[in-house]
């Protein structure tokens, strides 16, 4: 037995293994609609082998999406057209997640592919950004500091899509606290420059996360995991630190979070990271807390034995991948086959099991 391969209960929720899919954008949504594009991407993970699949960074308010071409679950049609996709996983044996999310001063943005970059004019389909304070990302258009009111509908927003999110199966929701969005700008004093409760202080920068998870916890309910993706460091000066992280993440624990996923970066255009193999992991360990807080590890993970030794260092409890899924979705088949770990395995693919 391995521990990559090794059952993990949370709540009402048991993982067949450890070895996750990361929310990743498709940039394919129809007014935050999903299409047959996100059935098919989502649901061959699952047979792939992954223990949990976490939807795409998911919009709770129009002015949320990153692009005009994002996912959303701000209304009822949205709701239903994930309630397919989510079939679709639970049919394949996989765990499904989505990932609650308020991209804030880096909404309304061209998609990767497309001829543009920056921000998205209002007569090309953009919006007014919004942000704890008046400061732009680089390149960006400036954005609207949010007010007691824009700072509400915020909260209500999350609320109001977990309940559909919930409604649609999804097992597990993650916040989206991390990569220069909404949740992250107001932790990071980079990005805050608040003089209210909600700046400042890292207990006031932390308010707006931690309310947004006392909502999603009380509508959520008991059963369902919750999740909080931070970015634990900013990789710049003066920036939200791996210490500050660590803090964050003990309060949301103890306001009812059931995992940190833990990643970096994304909040200035400045940042300055050493990309390697494994680069995050010693931000996880250092959130866990020698084991007191349930993290995930994240980045650059792309080999079986590498997420093998990131869990027996004790580094993390679970194991976030990206680009290996894409790359293989199979993945998850192929990382017990190369363990010699026992998994479950689709009746149809049983001849690549063991030759």
């Amino acid at each position: 037995m391995t521990l990559l391969f090794s059952r993990l209960s949370i709540r009402s929720v048991t993982f067949r293994n450890r070895l996750w899919v990361s929310p990743m954008c498709m940039y394919s949504a129809v007014d935050g609609v999903v299409q047959e594009w996100h059935h098919t991407h989502l649901a061959q993970f699952a047979s792939g082998g992954a223990g949990l699949i976490v939807a795409e960074a998911t919009a709770v308010v129009p002015e949320g999406r990153i692009s005009p071409r994002d996912a959303g679950i701000w209304t009822d049609k949205q709701r239903d057209a994930w309630a397919p996709i989510v079939q679709a996983i639970h049919d394949r044996g996989g765990v499904a997640g989505v990932q609650l999310a308020h991209a804030g001063r880096k909404a309304s943005t061209w998609w990767p592919w497309a001829d543009e970059r920056g921000s998205v004019p209002a007569s090309e389909g953009g919006w007014q950004t919004v942000a704890p304070s008046a400061i732009a990302f680089d390149g960006f258009a400036e954005p609207v500091a949010l007010d007691a009111a824009g700072i509400e509908r915020v909260v209500t927003g999350f609320a109001s899509a977990a309940r559909r999110a919930v409604d649609a199966g999804f097992d597990v929701l993650e916040l989206h606290g991390a990569h220069g969005y909404l949740l992250h700008q107001f932790l990071s004093p980079l990005s805050n420059l608040r003089t209210d409760e909600y700046g400042g202080t890292l207990e006031n920068r932390a308010r707006l996360l931690l309310r947004v998870l006392d909502a999603v916890r009380e509508t959520a309910g008991d059963a369902v995991p919750v999740f909080v993706r931070i970015s634990a460091t900013d990789h710049a000066d003066g920036g939200f630190t791996p210490d500050e992280a660590a803090q964050v993440s003990d309060w949301a624990i103890a306001r009812g979070a059931d995992l940190i996923d833990v990643s970096s970066g994304g909040l200035v255009a400045h940042q300055r990271i050493d990309v390697h193999p494994g680069y995050q992991v010693p931000l996880a360990a250092t959130v866990r807390q020698s084991g007191r807080i349930p993290v995930s590890a994240v980045g650059l993970i792309t080999a079986a034995e590498q997420a093998e030794q990131v869990l027996a260092s004790g580094s993390a409890d679970a194991v976030f991948a990206g680009r290996e899924w894409l790359r293989d979705p199979h993945f998850g088949l192929r990382a017990a086959h190369e363990l010699g770990a026992e998994t479950t395995w689709p009746p149809q693919y049983l001849r690549a099991r063991w030759r």
